[in-house]
């Protein structure tokens, strides 16, 4: 009979753009269980993408039952859970009936462009940069909501009477967690965010961490609709779902890229990291001082520990990272699982001068031309799908260069080496490529995975299971180091020929 431990493992889940985790984790930081599950990605039109939230809350309750049953434990022995989330995508539903009013329009969509062109006017997409940190583009939520509440039959009239609510993923699944339309202690749902995932929305000052009135007036949304904002790190409340983690205590919450930055140690100012996911996401730890981008960089919140300042951050976000690799997959047919793209493109010794623009719904950080589109450039009878397939790889290389390039201009120094974590870091050809491109080390730690458990180590902070960030610091291990072997010369020949690759994906949205 195996004897129960109170306490002895913190819980995560991670609700990402392309599927769901759940994990947790030991005292020693290792993970022990992980569950996942996909779901669907729906494209009603060119650049609109969207989820079902309803489908992604079922796969909540069954990867954390998976993760759970696994192990064999109870919830009396989970600590803490924490939740991390896709960010901007953005949800809104009827707070009666728990029902979507339209499904999750996802952080990559592009359909409120002509919206964020009519609110930056004259003064352009920088127009509200100083107070938000954000650009005025089609990434953000608030232009979402907006859209939702224009388009959908109804929803106008149910904000404003105050039956609706807004949330990124984070509340969304808080608020289901916590009980939904009523809980089963008879409470209602906690209706929350914490103030990473409230930075992405357009509609928070990055100084106060308080909704802006004149913002959410511009976009014409009504304030009833949006959660209270929490620090990060903290007590939210108690899972009230029945379930396999009734009861637990929800003691942190992060972005998922902020998740990230936290899962890889980067605690200290100057601290950076770059996650291969879905899309690429460049953060560095600014610290408690607010600092606003001059070279196409986002400015955020990192996170924020319950009765302490807010830790910023400048980020650069890239749209198509790992979606790319999926492309090839799903659309193209060229390669049958996501991992066979290394040993296809390591049987060529170069891209055989191809070049793979990913602009499919525009190019975001630095450059952010939403009129960009997808091209493929330098193709001749020579080229072949190993070609095409090395410069995919490349593709997520040097539109890692351009961040960092601009990171450093920003930072004032230039990087002395990265981090990386994401599924795609496993690929050890991706990586060297990095490595040559930017000039420097790169560095992959022991769990990739450091999403789940970045928030996972949030919650143990937020509980008391873990005591302090240098005894989490102590728990995260470097496994490999990539070194740059290719010349200064070559590395600069290779970036001019990407960059007159991308100029051709401009003016053809």
């Amino acid at each position: 009979m195996r004897i129960s431990k109170a306490n002895a493992y913190v819980a995560a889940i991670d609700q990402g753009t392309t599927s769901t985790r759940c994990i947790l984790i030991d005292a020693q930081g290792k993970v022990v269980s992980s569950a996942s599950k996909e779901h669907r990605q729906i494209f009603p039109q060119q650049g609109w993408v969207e989820h079902d939230p309803e489908e992604i809350w079922d796969n909540i309750r069954s990867v954390v039952s998976q993760a759970m049953v696994s192990i064999d434990i109870t919830p009396h022995e989970v600590a803490s859970l924490g939740v991390t989330n896709q960010r901007e995508t953005t949800v809104v539903w009827d707070k009666h009936t728990g029902e979507p009013v339209y499904n999750a329009i996802v952080w990559q969509d592009t359909r409120t462009s002509d919206i964020c062109l009519e609110i930056a006017g004259e003064e352009g997409q920088e127009k509200w940069l100083d107070r938000t940190g954000l650009l005025i583009n089609s990434y953000p939520s608030g232009p979402k909501i907006k859209w939702i509440l224009d388009n959908v039959e109804g929803a106008r009239e149910r904000a404003e009477k105050g039956d609706l609510l807004f949330g990124t993923m984070d509340t969304w699944v808080l608020w289901n967690l916590t009980g939904g339309v009523r809980g089963d202690d008879g409470d209602d749902a906690i209706h929350v965010t914490d103030v990473t995932n409230a930075s992405r929305t357009l509609l928070m000052d990055l100084r106060t961490q308080q909704w802006d009135p004149e913002l959410c007036e511009a976009l014409d949304i009504p304030m009833s609709m949006l959660p209270e904002i929490r620090p990060s790190v903290g007590e939210f409340r108690s899972v009230r779902h029945r379930g396999t983690l009734a009861d637990v205590p929800i003691t942190g919450v992060l972005g998922d890229q902020q998740a990230a930055l936290f899962g890889q140690g980067g605690f200290h100012e100057g601290a950076a990291k770059n996650t291969y996911g879905t899309g690429l996401f460049l953060l560095m730890n600014t610290g408690t001082s607010l600092k606003i981008s001059e070279h196409g960089l986002l400015s955020t919140i990192a996170y924020q520990r319950e009765g302490s300042a807010p830790v910023y951050a400048l980020e650069g976000s890239v749209s198509m990272g790992g979606s790319l690799v999926q492309w090839l997959r799903d659309n193209l047919q060229l390669i049958p699982n996501a991992p066979a793209i290394e040993n296809l493109a390591r049987e060529v010794e170069d891209n055989g001068g191809v070049h793979v623009v990913p602009a499919f719904t525009g190019l975001f950080a630095p450059r952010w031309r939403p009129d960009a589109r997808g091209v493929i450039t330098g193709l001749t009878r020579f080229a072949n799908r190993k070609h095409i397939a090395r410069a995919v790889l490349e593709a997520n290389a040097f539109q890692t260069r351009e961040v960092v390039d601009a990171m450093a201009k920003d930072a004032g120094k230039a990087l002395e080496s990265l981090r990386v974590d994401g599924a795609m870091v496993e690929n050890n050809l991706l990586m060297q490529m990095q490595a040559d491109f930017l000039g420097i080390d790169v560095q992959r730690l022991e769990d990739v995975e450091t999403t789940a458990v970045g928030v996972a180590f949030a919650a143990g902070l937020g509980s008391g299971f873990f005591k302090t960030t240098d005894e989490i610091e102590k728990l995260i291990a470097v496994k490999k180091v990539w070194n740059p072997d290719m010349s200064e010369e070559e590395r600069e020949r290779r970036y001019a020929e990407w960059n007159r690759a991308v100029e051709h994906s401009y003016d053809q949205a």
